[in-house]
């Protein structure tokens, strides 16, 4: 029998955040190369398109270009195979600071209870316990019961790279690659940051994300960095939570005048400031506390200068902010990723800090956005990401069955469901697939705003000049230019954060001839959606050029203990190609060094307020006719190489939704005129 089409089409049914313990190692081949499939089979058009005009279909300065030649992503194998998501903890139950087994043990087993409606029963993806919500809430409570009170914060929150830490699909498949390759001996070491409260319940790590309660899948929630109150410093994520439920006090930056005037009148404004209350009325946290982190840059540091085993840094945003302008002149991470312009130091907005029974409380006030500024975007379901109370309707297993892409729940897709279509469960109804297409439509107008935000944050620090001309255009010469690229921000490097094999931001360049061809480019996209330099596989086969002037700002770890030169991996990690089963120390002090012997990190992010020259050579070849002549230029950001999605088993519309969302900043043209 036929397979429903809906199988054909949503592969984010397959799970993207499958957990296994580890899986025997996989070795690269004699050359070094890793394995790959093309994402697209279009060798001719570099960018897919069908026009050889840069500026045609396929504008270099418009958007919405497709990178993979139109060709849909979700068709093909599933890369994902079938994971194991049986939550075996391989230590056996996790207990709590009281010694009795965890209510968690066991969160991944699969278990039925019976539909709320007395019907058939339901698979209960959450726990064995029903009641397992109620208990992590009591004593971990959920961004949603912050919201109630501090709406505006909850809203800022819910897209950000915090929210996302957890639900990221790539985080995922990065953190299984790396359990494979290290034996499991990396232990917590990501999830401590991208899962603080996970790490605290001690959740098995082969529990899938899917199956957690929704205060872990927060990520970085608010009570990760508003319940601790010990400074923890570079500590690579290690923090304690203080458990609580709602009325528990939290940390602040504040005088907190405004909470316990609130609280002086708790009846008059209906406050419940204890468990014990029943009846109607608005909880709270009975009381707070001053935490002097929360006020400077150090409460970003135990996730944002963090060391990878045996030495080299990963993450080293804050050291580079220590040593720069911003820091020297008194300015704090906060002044820049949390005040009222995207990536600049220009103050904050001023508004209510609460809400009490649906009415703004107290005088308006100093406000740190939540948005947490940054360059990230989502690759995730809209239905999971961003954090939405309507969202809750439907688990996020079934949110990963409804496709989107295909249209369920628009109107067009409804008036012409094909006869015979069948829908996985809960989809069955249109009114369902309606009801979830009005989530989605909304959670999707919050990625894209959450993505504008992202190109200004970019764009508050990266310039790119007018093109200089080192010599004369003229039809038959060669022709070389420059872009002066500054780093206009005083905080950090550009780009910063994880300095493993991602972020890529890079130069794409285009010239116009006066017949509106295309005869030249730097920056362009092999058949795999990768660069064109040593990690490309159409590079490696001969099936394009490497493209020599490429002006790339992505970090890269190399090693030197294969043969010969030094080469490029895509992960920050010691494994030996002839796989030992434990991450192995230095065998030479790395204080010393300052990195592992044979390991050495090659920066090519620009310092604060420093800049670089991006120098070209345009083959005479490319000057055959007189006329106007266009170059055209934008820089373009994108969190994840492809390579190393490939590598780590990332799912095709994982890829797409990384090339989809990449951001362009910086586009502008210039026109000169050959004779």
């Amino acid at each position: 029998m036929a397979a429903p089409v809906w199988q054909s089409t949503c592969v984010e049914a397959a799970d993207p955040y499958g957990r296994q313990q580890h899986t025997r190692p996989t070795r690269l081949g004699a050359t070094g190369r890793l394995a790959s499939t093309p994402i697209d089979g279009d060798d001719e058009d570099l960018l897919g398109s069908s026009s050889d005009d840069l500026l045609g279909g396929n504008d270099l300065l418009g958007g919405g270009a497709d990178l993979l030649g139109g060709n849909d992503l979700r068709r093909g194998n599933n890369l994902l195979g079938g994971d194991d998501l049986l939550g075996i903890g391989a230590l056996g139950p996790p207990r709590n600071s009281g010694g009795d087994v965890d209510p968690l043990a066991g969160l991944g087993a699969k278990t039925k209870i019976k539909a709320a409606d007395g019907g058939t029963p339901a698979k209960n993806d959450n726990a064995n316990d029903p009641h397992i919500g109620l208990w992590t809430e009591d004593v971990y409570p959920s961004a949603e019961s912050c919201r109630a009170c501090h709406p505006k914060q909850y809203e800022e929150w819910s897209v950000s790279s915090h929210a996302y830490a957890s639900v990221s699909p790539m985080f995922h498949r990065f953190e299984q690659a790396m359990t494979d390759l290290t034996q499991g001996t990396v232990g917590s070491f990501c999830v401590r940051c991208h899962s603080p409260v996970a790490t605290q319940l001690k959740i098995p790590r082969t529990v899938s994300m899917l199956d957690q309660p929704a205060v872990a899948r927060e990520g970085v929630t608010c009570i990760s960095c508003h319940r601790i109150n010990e400074h923890y410093w570079r500590s690579n994520g290690d923090r304690r939570i203080e458990p609580g439920d709602i009325h528990a006090p939290v940390g602040r930056g504040g005088d907190g005048q405004a909470l316990y005037a609130a609280l002086a009148s708790a009846k008059e404004h209906k406050l419940k400031t204890d468990p014990s209350q029943t009846g109607p009325g608005q909880k709270i946290h009975n009381g707070s506390y001053f935490f002097e982190p929360l006020t400077n840059s150090d409460v970003c540091v135990s996730c944002h200068q963090v060391a990878v085993h045996p030495g080299i840094w990963l993450e080293v945003v804050h050291g580079q902010y220590r040593a720069g302008p911003a820091a020297k002149r008194g300015a704090t991470c906060q002044d820049c990723h949390m005040g009222a312009v995207p990536g600049k130091d220009l103050g904050y907005e001023h508004c209510h800090v609460a809400e009490l029974s649906g009415k703004r409380y107290g005088e308006p006030k100093k406000h740190s956005n939540h948005t947490f500024w940054g360059p990230g975007y989502s690759i995730a379901h809209p239905g999971i990401f961003p954090h939405n109370p309507k969202a809750k309707k439907y688990s996020p297993r079934q949110w990963l069955t409804f496709d989107d892409r295909a249209g369920w729940g628009t109107k067009e897709f409804e008036d012409n469901v094909p006869a015979g279509m069948t829908f996985p469960e809960p989809w069955t109804e249109a009114d369902d697939r309606i009801d979830a297409r009005k989530i989605i439509d909304e959670n999707l107008v919050k990625v894209h705003a959450k993505r504008g935000v992202a190109a200004m944050t970019l764009e508050a620090a990266a310039h790119i000049s007018d093109p200089v001309f080192y010599t004369t255009p003229q039809i038959g010469s060669p022709l070389k230019i420059g872009y002066r690229v500054d780093n206009a921000s005083d905080g950090h490097n550009l780009p910063t954060g994880s300095l493993g094999a991602q972020p890529q931001l890079w130069l794409n360049a285009a010239l116009i001839d006066p017949s509106g061809r295309r005869v030249w480019e730097t920056g362009y996209l092999d058949s795999n959606a990768d660069l064109a330099d040593m990690n490309s596989v159409d590079v490696a086969q001969g099936r394009i050029p490497r493209d020599k002037g490429l002006f790339n700002l992505q970090t890269k770890f190399l090693i030197n203990n294969v043969r010969g030169t030094d080469r490029e991996v895509p992960l920050p990690l010691n494994f030996s190609l002839d796989q030992l089963v434990f991450l192995r120390p230095g065998a030479v002090p790395v204080s010393v060094l300052n990195h592992p012997p044979l390991i050495r990190m090659e920066a090519h992010s620009i310092a604060p307020l420093d800049h670089r020259i991006a120098e070209y050579t345009i083959p005479a070849s490319a000057f055959s006719m007189p006329g106007t002549y266009r170059l055209s230029v934008r820089m373009r950001s994108r969190t994840e190489p492809m390579y190393l999605m490939r590598m780590v088993g990332a799912t095709p519309d994982m890829m797409r939704r990384m090339n989809e969302n990449m951001i362009d900043i910086c586009r502008s043209s210039f026109t000169f005129e050959v004779r």
